[in-house]
């Protein structure tokens, strides 16, 4: 005999849906920042304000269900009674939900960082620092899951747990930019005690409910906020400049809760991060699969180790002359346009290939795979989501004809990097010529947001830097960035923010193969070749015995403690440290 109990009083389909097992409860709030940037913005402060009311579903695979407008019925094994309304469940709900909110209570922790930031106008030296808080909360291990960039470029890093007068002294283990991650460690036991860790979780589906726990700016308790999943996609990470699967929802959200825990029933849905200048109760949280792969390769690396990059830039092919044209006849994929050299796919790939599948997925016209329910991402998440050095298969289109492939994914640094945090940029001075590596830090720097939308100069400068691909390992894109005005240089200030070629005839590879070749000391002179504006190549040539005097000068006269940065250095460099900085 079988049991039929009813939830009525006006429930919704998708609600009856949920409702099918009174014995599991499952809560889900969200939260979510905002900040003070372009689009997207990274926190560095805190977390959200917040009402502690949690929403509830109920979930059983096994029930089989009959649904109406206003009410469901459930299946066998259910027959506790006739009839339950949903204001019964209230009270089961908030006391399960008070149970969620003080296991999160009892791992969230609030942030406190001192950074200093590094200075591309002076890189020798940082700018002064700055004090900010954030949000982050306990995983597994004794370990504390947070943002990078709450701990980017760092000098000084204490976090308190709630309800906790003390400030605790926490180290960086492993941080990774790309997916805005960092993992912090605390040495004090006392801190430790009474601290629950969360679980992972899976994934939200879209309207799933979820709540944010963390420190937003406006007062010091902590604090927590309730929203819905409204879309899940690839998204760009601006702290890093990539582009891995996020999760949008909707919540109030302040300055300060990066880093802290979206929690969905008892576990962990994702990391807040980010959310959308000039939008209202528009968030973005790091989806759990991130997570998981960052925290995978510490664990299996002891350091964060990236994530991979087929190293290809491709189009879509929706239009059906182009298909035609490249004879896809039925199939669908994407149309490679430019290929890193230095990615293992260059070596079976070309230039007009199709991409027809990645690991057996078909990819659709518009560069899509099926995700679940009916949804598509792009296949860059399939990518994405491989371990380095994990073999990958493509179905490829060339010619006409179909063709399997095996390629090993790397991670892939571009010519010109996006961010760098937590080091000082790199620097050789010599004769008051400031050599730098281009990245595009130093663009924002010395041009603003806009940097890839200015002047004739710089825009030769900044197209070069979005679009160059680097040829052989370690190449950089190398620059004079500055002139430290002295005789010795008179007459060259205006070459300023040019890119350097060539050294003595030879071409550079990166700053510290610039450096080998000006300190080589067995020509009289020392030829500088650069890339030149719109009117052509540049040249400078220096007397080398004078423009070695004439460094120790300037490095004086301008306090420079030293004439190259220390990533330039080693032991066999301990005679040239010594000439260029006394």
């Amino acid at each position: 005999m079988h049991c039929v109990t009813m939830l009525r009083n006006g429930s919704t389909l998708r609600v009856a849906r949920k409702l099918l097992n009174i014995q599991q409860l499952h809560f889900q709030c969200p939260i979510i920042f905002s900040g003070h940037h372009q689009r997207f913005i990274p926190f560095t402060f805190g977390n959200t304000s917040a009402s502690a009311s949690l929403f509830s579903t109920l979930s059983n695979n096994n029930s089989s269900t009959s649904m109406t407008n206003d009410s469901v019925a459930l299946g066998p094994d259910h027959c506790s009674g006739s009839t339950v309304a949903l204001s019964e469940l209230e009270p089961v709900a908030r006391s399960l939900s008070d149970r969620m909110i003080e296991l999160a209570m009892d791992s969230v922790v609030k942030i406190f960082t001192v950074s200093s930031r590094p200075n591309y106008f002076l890189p020798w030296q940082n700018k002064s620092q700055r004090e900010t808080a954030a949000s982050g909360f306990v995983i597994r291990g004794k370990r504390i899951l947070t943002n990078a960039h709450v701990v980017a470029d760092h000098t000084f890093v204490l976090v308190r747990k709630h309800g906790s007068p003390t400030k605790y002294r926490a180290t960086v283990q492993a941080v990774g930019h790309e997916c805005d991650l960092a993992i912090l460690v605390v040495e004090s036991e006392e801190f430790w005690e009474g601290m629950n860790s969360l679980e992972l979780g899976d994934v939200p589906f879209l309207q799933e409910a979820v709540s944010v726990v963390g420190y937003p700016l406006g007062g010091d308790n902590i604090s927590v906020t309730k929203g819905v999943v409204s879309r899940v996609e690839l998204t760009q990470y601006i702290h890093g400049a990539s582009k891995l699967l996020a999760i949008q929802i909707d919540a109030a959200i302040n300055p300060g809760n990066s880093g802290g825990p979206v929690i969905m029933g008892d576990k962990v849905a994702g990391v807040a991060f980010q959310n959308l200048l000039g939008a209202e109760n528009i968030g973005y949280i790091i989806s759990v699969p991130v997570i998981k792969h960052f925290i995978a390769g510490v664990e299996e690396h002891g350091e964060y180790v990236g994530f991979c990059s087929l190293g290809l830039a491709c189009q879509r092919t929706e239009n059906a002359q182009i298909r035609e044209y490249f004879q896809m006849q039925s199939l669908t994929g994407v149309l490679v346009s430019q290929i890193n050299p230095l990615s293992d796919a260059s070596r079976v790939l070309k230039k007009d290939d199709i991409i027809l599948a990645f690991d057996g997925v078909p990819i659709a016209n518009d560069r899509t795979v099926p995700f679940r329910n009916r949804e598509r991402i792009t296949f860059d998440h399939l990518v994405s989501m491989k371990k380095p050095n994990e073999t990958a298969e493509l179905r490829v289109l060339t010619n006409g004809e179909v063709h399997d492939f095996t390629i090993t994914l790397h991670p892939l640094q571009p010519l010109v990097p996006a961010h760098q945090f937590d080091k000082l940029p790199s620097y050789f001075i010599f004769a008051g010529l400031v050599f730098m590596p281009l990245t595009q830090p130093f663009l924002h720097e010395y041009y603003g947001e806009d940097w890839y939308d200015t002047s004739a100069r710089r825009s030769r400068l900044c197209d070069r830097a979005r679009r160059e691909l680097p040829k052989k390992p370690g190449e950089q894109f190398i620059i004079l960035s500055q002139v430290l005005m002295d005789d010795i240089n008179a007459g060259y200030e205006r070459l300023a923010e040019l890119q350097v070629k060539k050294v003595n005839g030879e071409e550079v590879l990166n700053l510290k193969h610039l450096r080998q070749l000006v300190e080589d000391g067995n020509k009289k002179n020392v030829r500088f070749d650069l890339d030149g504006d719109l009117h052509g190549e540049r040249v400078i040539v220096l007397d080398y015995e004078l423009a070695r005097i004439a460094t120790s000068r300037i490095l004086k006269c301008h306090r420079i403690p030293h004439g190259m940065s220390s990533d330039l250095t080693d032991d066999q460099d301990a005679e040239l440290q010594v000439a260029c900085s006394t």
